[in-house]
């Protein structure tokens, strides 16, 4: 195993796409499409790290994980069970705790970098 510096070019391979409608009962509004290019992975899956782009739309918020973004560029909002909403453009960084629940929204098409501990991997 090495223990080199892992570096985010932005001309990366594509590692994953997916349509998100796709899968059954995420998306709330639009037609959102995510690209992918990882970065890293743990060997036992539960540490992630890479870029992500999505195109506009709103989905219920992925759980079971701690997810550390910073925005590259464009527009997303997160909003809460409660209501409340947090928006966030290019420049700015967030952590999504384990036990949020809420959407994601799109509102311009959004890359960010991410760091992810996935409760679920390697169970």
């Amino acid at each position: 195993m090495t223990h080199d510096i892992i570096e985010f070019p932005q001309d990366a391979p594509v590692t994953g796409a997916r349509r998100l409608a796709d899968l059954p009962n995420r998306v709330v509004a639009g037609d959102p499409h995510h690209v992918t290019r990882m970065r890293h992975q743990s060997p036992d899956g539960t540490l992630m790290a890479g870029t992500w782009t999505s195109t506009p739309g709103r989905w219920h918020a992925f759980s079971d994980r701690d997810e550390f973004c910073f925005i590259v560029s464009g527009h997303v909002e997160l909003i809460s069970e409660d209501g409340r909403v947090r928006s966030f453009r290019a420049g700015e960084s967030f952590l999504i705790p384990n036990g949020f629940r809420g959407d994601w929204h799109v509102i311009e098409e959004t890359t960010k970098h991410f760091v992810i501990r996935d409760y679920t991997a390697g169970a």
